[in-house]
């Protein structure tokens, strides 16, 4: 089994605090994927757990032996980086076998893990070839071979797919995912791409200056994010933002926007409002749509009538910007149609799944 635990983990550069105390459990077999902005400590974290960066306080796990002070050739992980890190000089059936010579396995040993390895990432037609005859995604995928015949109980990915166009970025998602559910050993997995960690996580990690902001399913995540920061973070475009005051309408709790809008608030949270108190209300593009192109649902709907500032067609769909309580947010019109900057839309925006935040904290008041 090869649980991997972190408790009240903390790293210090000098005086400078990059990690700070943080408390992760993640299950045997579990794919979990590290996300945030660049310097909010995802990849120290994650070079702690390989060993290749000491830790300053706390301890962390893998199994049921704690690694603080063991080597990385300790730990039995395996790191698949950004850049590759294959051997220009070798042939790919030597990269990936390579590991396995300087730990004194037999040649027989060696043949047979790296026959697997190449059988289970298509690379058996590649194992004569040198890295510099390889494109981008075949040289990831060598790396993630030289990582799987090690048999470790940890893969680790550091921004892998960084480095590969968006059309490779798509296939190699897909190949990550497809590796998991072949070899079914613990994933932690690093990224600013949000896409990424949506799509490959069991469980998202959503990391800022040091700290854990939430942990959870990327569904949880993005229907209940904790507070603005994740609810910016999470979600393609990012969830949009329009600060509000309280007050009441009619006995129901408002906000009142830029521009003299009041949007109805959930009831569920009326006990947590006073009147005056600044909020902010979010709600995703896809709850924002002209009348008869968005999703269907019968849900209780404020009806807008505002000019489109640009539309970005997508095919299928249609992204659409319009201002609205003094900023520029995005809609979503799904079967659209021709629409010209300056036209005047009747947009409804859905009020089922408006997100309710407190201004100060930036908390949730619907968690």
């Amino acid at each position: 089994m090869a649980e991997v635990s972190l408790s009240k983990v903390v790293k210090r550069y000098g005086g400078h605090l990059v990690v700070r105390g943080i408390d992760l459990s993640i299950a045997h077999t579990e794919f979990v994927v590290l996300v945030g902005p660049s310097g909010c400590g995802k990849s120290t974290t994650l070079r702690m757990i390989a060993g290749l960066e000491d830790i300053s306080d706390g301890e962390i796990r893998i199994g049921p032996r704690v690694v603080n002070d063991l080597p990385p050739r300790a730990r039995n992980v395996s790191m698949v980086f950004q850049n590759y890190a294959l051997y220009p000089h070798m042939t790919v059936r030597e990269n990936l076998g390579f590991g396995l010579k300087i730990a004194g396995e037999t040649p027989a040993v060696i043949a047979t893990r790296t026959a697997e390895a190449a059988a289970t990432l298509g690379l058996g037609e590649l194992l004569e070839r040198l890295p510099a005859q390889l494109s981008g995604g075949q040289r990831q995928r060598v790396a993630m071979g030289r990582a799987i015949v090690r048999n470790p109980d940890v893969f680790l990915f550091d921004e892998p797919l960084s480095n590969l166009d968006a059309k490779l970025r798509v296939q190699m998602r897909v190949e990550i995912k497809k590796l998991h559910q072949k070899v079914k050993t613990t994933v932690v997995y690093v990224t600013h791409d949000q896409v990424e960690a949506m799509t490959l996580a069991d469980r998202i990690v959503i990391m800022r200056d040091g700290v854990i902001e939430q942990v959870g399913t990327p569904l949880d995540v993005f229907e209940r994010p904790v507070n603005t920061f994740v609810a910016s973070f999470i979600g393609s475009p990012p969830m949009n933002q329009l600060d509000a005051t309280v007050a009441s309408r009619d006995g129901r709790p408002v906000g009142e926007i830029a521009g003299g809008i009041a949007v109805p608030l959930p009831f569920d949270v009326a006990s947590k409002l006073t009147a005056g108190q600044p909020i902010v209300v979010g709600f995703r593009a896809d709850d924002l749509s002209p009348e008869g192109h968005g999703l269907v649902g019968a849900g209780e709907a404020l009806e807008l009538e505002r000019p489109v500032a640009l539309a970005e067609p997508l095919g299928t769909e249609t992204m659409l910007f319009l201002e609205l309580g003094g900023r520029e947010v995005q809609g979503k019109m799904l079967h659209p149609r021709p629409v010209e900057v300056g036209e005047s839309l009747r947009f409804r925006l859905n009020l089922s799944t408006l997100h309710v935040f407190d201004k100060a904290s930036g908390m949730s008041l619907r968690a």
